[in-house]
């Protein structure tokens, strides 16, 4: 995880903003340098958090009973034209060159969403929530919580010609001051600065457990082919629409329907105008082209689940290269949390990004899409028992993460949940406001376990609150977790690294990718109602994080539904250290306990944060929310 977005200009001559508050008296600055950082620190706070506030004519820093201001005036003309005024002049010595670029460059900066999309994630639960945290550190004059201030800007600034810069938030902000409550900020920012230490820590642990493994095997790198290029087969795409009547329809463009016609072929027709009843499921199912030879053996099944706010074609790259590989492959697409879905919000139809039911629907569109194919393949003469469905894998991304843990025998678990998802305006794992949506789930909860899955791979799964250790040591199958230690969406400690400690299966792996964020092995160029992500969001070298994926699913799934035990070489740290390349590079290791991390506290899982009365440090900032095994 990266924090380099934070304290943009607050940095100044004194290091971090922490260290610019070194020398004080009675827990108070004592120089007027110290004061100065201060104030470029709260500016530098507000203009951290993706431009969600400023003041209409003043910006107010308060550190305990100091208060200095700055007017926005002064910003205006040092972003517009690069004037530095008395007023600004007083702060501005403080800041070296490159510090004063980078405030007029994030003032400038504009963000091209339309003003509804920026209105309905604001009135969702979560946009409440992180509203709520902007809230304790950005106020009005009134000293009022600042939430609802904050979204009034950001709606008006987004629907503004000159659309939602920071400067144009300013103008919006409905009060003629704005206040910045600098003690809290630093508060966020140690903790934040301790997540982040922790998770350097467990990278560090992580990369020296993958060279002691090294060192105990001997496995024949050098002979083994690389399963990062494509496979012999060709293959062929076949579209399915399905429709499960038992569950409820979500809002979603009409799907075609599926046929199963004479000539033995699976086909789509068009769908009539008449509305479908019921939860629509588009499937791609990927087959190899095989020899004639090969029909008596039936393909190894793998199923992908995307993740939140995507489609089935985010892992089309990957489907195509397991059925060049031999595999067939389904790519279901869940109506409740894919891009169509989060379209149906901006537009205003949905209220939710998803809805808390779709923590049951996921693992249960698994489990339909399994039980429907199969019917049709077995009605399908040239397809008849071409599909092993009970030796079946699945891979899933962030919420399809959740759905294949799920469908391997993890039960979401409400004392979790209970325990986990309290005081969330102050989490810092931005996931626990999906994750504990979950709390809402109606009781008693179905099982979600699909015993045909025999093999599963969650790459950035969401885990800590929705199961957390009782759950999760329940899965018995094979079990590979990937992880990347600058994912901001679901951090890796207490996501993915602490609980592949609190996995039991005897063949489980966890592959770290260094610099990997919870974006890197997603492929979205081909959805059209993808929404475009910065490259500083998406991470360094994509296409390399995507060829780690395509080599170590390969390998997974021909040791474990594929009947290929010699491929368990590739599964091993040397076979990770010798694919792995900068600026990405990869760790795989097998041995990792909870013991190996108790030395820097993830025994606690660092989501929430403990307001203190007295300025803190790092060291005072501690975790507020433990899992709790139950």
């Amino acid at each position: 995880m990266r924090d380099s977005h934070l304290f943009l200009v607050g940095h100044c001559q004194h290091g971090g903003a922490g260290e610019s508050l070194g020398r004080r008296t009675n827990g108070l600055p004592r120089t007027r340098s110290a004061w100065a950082a201060i104030v470029l620190s709260g500016v530098g706070w507000v203009l951290s958090v993706a431009g969600s506030v400023q003041a209409a004519e003043r910006v107010y820093v308060s550190y305990g009973i100091l208060e200095r201001s700055i007017p926005v005036a002064s910003l205006a003309a040092y972003a517009r034209n690069g004037t530095i005024d008395e007023d600004l002049a007083v702060y501005a010595q403080y800041g070296n060159p490159k510090q004063l670029q980078q405030l007029k460059s994030v003032l400038l900066a504009r963000a091209d969403v339309k003003p509804v999309a920026v209105a309905q994630f604001l009135y969702t639960p979560q946009g409440e929530l992180l509203l709520k945290r902007l809230g304790q550190v950005i106020q009005p004059e009134s000293r009022d919580s600042g939430f609802k201030a904050i979204r009034a800007a950001l709606i008006l600034a987004a629907a503004d010609r000159d659309g939602l810069t920071l400067l144009n938030i300013l103008r919006q902000f409905p009060t003629r001051g704005l206040r910045i409550d600098v003690e809290r900020s630093l508060q966020i920012a140690a903790a934040l600065e301790q997540l982040v230490s922790q998770t350097n820590q467990a990278t560090a642990v992580v990369a020296q457990a993958s060279q002691t493994e090294q060192a105990k095997e001997t496995v024949p790198i050098g002979q083994l082919p690389d399963l990062r290029q494509r496979g012999p087969f060709t293959w062929k795409k076949q579209t399915i629409a399905l429709v499960d009547s038992s569950r409820d329809a979500v809002v979603n463009p009409p799907s075609p329907t599926t046929t199963a016609p004479s000539n033995g072929r699976l086909v789509t027709a068009p769908s009539t105008d008449s509305p479908v009843h019921g939860r629509s499921i588009p499937v791609d199912l990927y087959v190899p082209n095989l020899g004639p030879d090969s029909a008596a053996t039936p393909l190894p099944l793998i199923v992908i689940s995307h993740g939140l706010g995507s489609d089935r074609t985010t892992f089309a790259y990957l489907a195509i290269h397991l059925a060049s590989y031999g595999f067939a492959v389904l790519v279901p697409e869940h109506p409740g949390s894919n891009a169509q879905q989060l379209q149906a919000l901006i537009n205003g139809v949905a209220s939710e990004v998803s809805e808390p039911a779709e923590f049951v629907n996921r693992p249960l569109d698994i489990t339909f899409v399994l039980n429907q194919v199969e019917s049709l393949v077995n009605s399908t003469p040239n397809l008849r028992g071409r599909l092993n469905f009970q030796q079946v894998g699945v891979i899933g991304q962030s919420f399809g993460g959740y759905t294949a843990l799920a469908v391997a025998g993890a039960p979401i678990n409400p004392q979790q949940l209970q325990a986990n998802c309290q005081n969330l305006e102050n989490t810092l794992d931005l996931s626990l406001l999906l994750q504990c949506r979950a709390t809402a789930l109606k009781q008693p909860i179905p099982p979600l376990q699909d015993r045909r899955v025999k093999a599963i791979i969650a790459i950035n799964p969401i885990t800590s609150a929705v199961f957390g250790q009782t759950s999760l040591s329940q899965i018995k199958v094979p079990t590979m977790i990937v992880s990347g230690n600058a994912d901001t969406i679901a951090p890796a400690v207490p996501e993915q690294i602490l609980p592949y400690t609190w996995l039991t299966a005897s063949d489980r792996y966890l592959v770290m990718l260094r610099g990997g964020t919870h974006f890197s092995t997603l492929d979205s160029t081909d959805s059209p109602n993808a929404i475009p992500l910065p490259d500083e969001v998406v991470g360094p070298s994509p296409v390399i994080a995507r060829r780690y994926i395509d080599a170590l699913a390969v390998a997974f799934f021909q040791t474990y539904i594929g009947n290929k035990p010699a491929s368990r070489s590739y599964l091993s740290a040397s076979y990770g250290s010798s694919i792995s390349e900068p600026p990405i590079p990869l760790n795989l290791v097998r041995s990792l306990t909870a013991d190996q991390f108790t030395q820097f506290n993830t025994s606690t899982a660092p989501t929430a944060v403990t307001t203190q009365p007295a300025p803190p440090t790092p060291a005072t900032i501690a975790p507020q929310v433990a899992p709790v095994n139950q």
